[in-house]
Formats: structure tokens, sequence, C-alpha cells
């Protein structure tokens, strides 16, 4: 708003319009808009002669492009109707004309969509589709979008390029769904742009269209590559899941051991389609414990489709030299519910923040066996992060005194985040129902971090220790 007030303020001055705005920016038109209707509400003076009535229209007729612009988004609808029908003699107001479309006072909404409606062509529309796109999302907006993509259906793939990269995934969505509707790419660039772009909705929507052109039209050789090759794993699933109807089912056996879980998933369907056992290829990847080349996929996804007797392949891959792998493998090993503390103990001090943090979560649940003396020492500062932020996570897990006591020890940790992540433990701490009542050095621990709590809540936690005042 404050730069809507700044440009409201120099139009007002005479300033041009072209270097008072980026006129290419939605934003910048809406901010306007809004800024001048509050800086009316405190200047009246504003707009001079303006303060109480519309002015007579042979007084907007004077009016350069700038004063013109502060009068489309005047408070008074007289004053924005007659600003509307004057400004046909400046093009570069279509902006506020897509703005007043959307108008509570219907003279003005209607005056602006025909003024808009004659305005518009293919290259006016892509010009001003980011800002219609975004006006529409208001009430009375669908008349906009309506009208936008009226013209665009008219566009040619090159003249719509300019949407397909426009940052506003809203706007790509548009375009996107156009081009589409009127078949104006062939698969193959379908699945280019289904791996190209980062909007999941544009991801799914060329995807989808790309195999389903692919099917009816000229097959699958120049849509697969770009679709299994792509970096998201919506997309690649897509691919992987459509080699089953291309008659390449052979071909997912690689993606058995994918980074993403969703792929992984859609390989093992597409394998069990053939007659395969997905399962029997991890057990034969997962043989080789010390074989440099496993994917840390194909650990994750023997737990994903194995059984509690698979944990046996599993154990092995704790030691590998690989962090992916032992990290899978920690993980894998809690998914069975296989996970051993006395085995997993020694990986919180794994050089690899990846494994550490797989590990601690597997430990969770059986964070009371570690010994809280242990897990304690490793919030030392001298110790790597990854090792303190494991440590104080089972330690928080314990709960009672041993939580408290490595949280205010963390109060003064190099690190912020972790200090973040104490205090916020500090404050939600409670008494554990099993502790001891009335323990000093409770006391002396809530002391120490007083400034965390008001002194009612720290006199309440005192009281739920038994602890005098």
């Amino acid at each position: 708003m404050e730069d809507g007030v700044a440009a409201a303020t120099r139009l007002a001055d005479g300033a041009p319009l072209q270097s008072t705005l980026d006129v290419a920016h939605p934003g910048d038109w809406l901010a306007l808009d809004a800024a001048v209707r509050e800086v009316a509400w405190h200047r009246p003076q504003f707009l001079p002669g303006w303060e109480h009535s519309a002015p007579p229209p042979a007084e907007l007729t004077h009016l350069d492009e700038s004063r013109l612009a502060l009068a489309l988004c005047h408070r008074d609808g007289r004053i924005r109707q007659e600003a509307v029908l004057q400004s046909v003699r400046y093009p570069g107001l279509l902006p506020l004309i897509v703005i007043r479309c959307t108008d509570w006072v219907e003279p003005v909404r209607e005056h602006a969509r025909r003024l808009l409606g004659e305005a518009l062509n293919v290259g006016s529309a892509l010009d001003l589709a980011p800002l219609i796109l975004r006006v529409g999302r208001r009430d009375r907006g669908t008349f906009g979008v309506e009208a936008l993509g009226h013209i665009l259906r008219q566009a040619s793939p090159g003249q719509l390029a300019v949407l397909f990269t426009d940052p506003d995934r809203v706007v790509r969505r548009f375009a996107y769904r156009l081009a589409v509707d009127g078949r104006l790419f062939r698969p193959a660039e379908l699945a280019r742009a289904a791996a190209r772009d980062q909007d999941t909705v544009v991801q799914d929507l060329c995807a989808a269209a790309a195999l389903t052109a692919a099917q009816d039209e000229e097959g699958y050789e120049g849509v697969l590559p770009p679709l299994l090759s792509a970096r998201n794993p919506r997309v690649r699933s897509a691919g992987v899941t459509a080699l089953r109807r291309a008659g390449c089912s052979k071909q997912a056996e690689p993606f058995l051991s994918d980074r993403s879980p969703l792929v992984r998933a859609c390989a093992r369907y597409v394998v069990r389609q053939q007659g395969g056992d997905p399962a029997a290829w991890y057990r034969e990847w997962c043989t080789a414990p010390n074989g440099p080349e496993l994917p840390p996929g194909a650990v994750i996804g023997l737990a994903e489709c194995g059984n509690r007797a698979d944990a046996g392949l599993l154990r092995p891959l704790l030691s590998h030299p690989a962090a992916g792998v032992r990290a899978r493998a920690v993980a894998g090993l809690r998914a069975l519910d296989c996970a051993d503390v006395k085995q997993m103990r020694p990986l919180l001090d794994d050089p690899a923040a990846e494994v550490v943090r797989e590990t601690a979560t597997a430990l969770l649940p059986s964070a009371k066996e570690l010994p809280a003396d242990w897990l304690l020492e490793r919030t030392s500062s001298q110790r790597p992060r990854h090792v303190r932020v494991g440590a104080f996570r089972l330690l928080d897990a314990h709960g009672g005194i041993v939580a408290l006591r490595a949280a205010v020890r963390l109060l003064e940790d190099p690190d912020m985040k972790l200090r973040t992540w104490a205090a916020q433990s500090v404050q939600r701490w409670h008494p554990s129902p099993d502790g001891r009542r009335g323990d000093a050095e409770v006391g002396e621990l809530l002391d120490r971090c007083r400034h965390l709590f008001s002194d009612f809540v720290l006199r309440r936690r005192k009281w739920e220790a038994r602890l005098d005042s």
C-alpha cells in the first residue's frame, strides 16, 4: 500500500504514468487503485474540486493521463464513470479499465466492460492476461476471464509462449489449459512442458494431455523420455505408469529404486502387472551389503513391499559406506517395526546428518531406554550440530526432569535454531506423572530460565512440581 500511496501522490503532482508505475506489473495497478481511495479519505484535497461531488464532464476532458488515472480510482462512482468514458483517449489506462470491470457500481462496471470488449485483441490480451486473471479472483471478475479466454483461443502457440513462462502460476495454468483444449501442441511438446514447469497443476495437466494424445495419435516414442527423465516425481510417476500402456513394462524395473516413494510405488504396480515380483528384485539388490552401486531407493523399497523377515537383509546395511544407504536402512527397519535400540544407538554419532535424523526418529518410541547422561553428553557444543539435534530430540521425548535439564543446557547453544527449540521445550514443559515431586533441581532449572515465563506461569509450573514459590 505504501508504494501505491507514493505512486498516487506522484501522479497527483503530474508525474508521467510510465515513470511512476511498473505498467507491466499487475500489483502496481491494484496498489494504485486501493491507494487513491485510501489517500482521498485523509486528504480530501487530493483531487481539487472533487471533494463533495463529481466534476462536470467538461472538467475531465481536460485531464492528462496521470490525473485521469487518479479519476479512474476515485472513491466517487460518478467520477469513475465519467473517467471510464474519457479513458479512450489514453490506451495506457486500459489496465485500470480491467479493474473497473469488477466495480461495485453497476454503470461504472458496464461502461468498463464495453470498453474492454472493444479494446481487447490478441496483443493487448497477452499483455493484460496477468492482471485480468488476478482481478478475476474477485467478485464480478468472471467477465474479464471469459473475455480473455475468448480472445486468446485465437492466438497461436508462438503468441501464447509469453504466458507459459509467466512467474504467476495462475497465468501459466490458464495458458496451458487453452493450449490443451485447443490442441495447439503435439504430445512430445506437452511432455516437455510437464517436465519443465514447477507447478503441480501444470505438470498434471500437461502430462495427462500428452499421454492421452500419444495414445490417440502418434505413439509414445517422443512422450515417455521427457516424462521419465523429469526432476519432479509426479511427472516421472506419470511416465512410469504409462510404460504399461506403451507395452514397455520392462523399462519400469530401474524405477523400483527411484528416490521418490511415489515413483517406486508406480514402478512396483507396473512390474506386478507383467507378473514380476518387486520384493524379489529388492532382495537381490540388498544381498550384497557392501556393493557401492546399491541405490538407497532399493533399500527403503524392500521395507515398503517386504515383510519383517527382510530385516535380516537391512541390518548389515547399517554399516554401509554410503550415507544414503545407511539412512534408508534405518528408515526401513523402522517401517518394518524392527528398530533395535542396542544396534542403532551407535548411529547417533554418525557423521552424516541424514543418518542421525533417521536414527533419532526410529528411536523416539524407545527414548527412555537410552541412558540420559549418554544423550546429554551429545548435546555438548563440541559435538556436530546434527548430533546435538538428534540427542535433544530423544532427551525431549524422555520428558520430566531429563527433558528440562537438556533444554535448559541448550539455551546457551551456539546454534540459534537449537536455542529456539530448547526455549520452546522449556515453555511447554510439565512434570511427568511418575516424576518425583518437590525436587529442588527442578526449581533451580526453572529459575535459570524464568525469562521465558510470566510470573504466573512460573508459579504454576512450580506448583505442579510441588515446589514452594
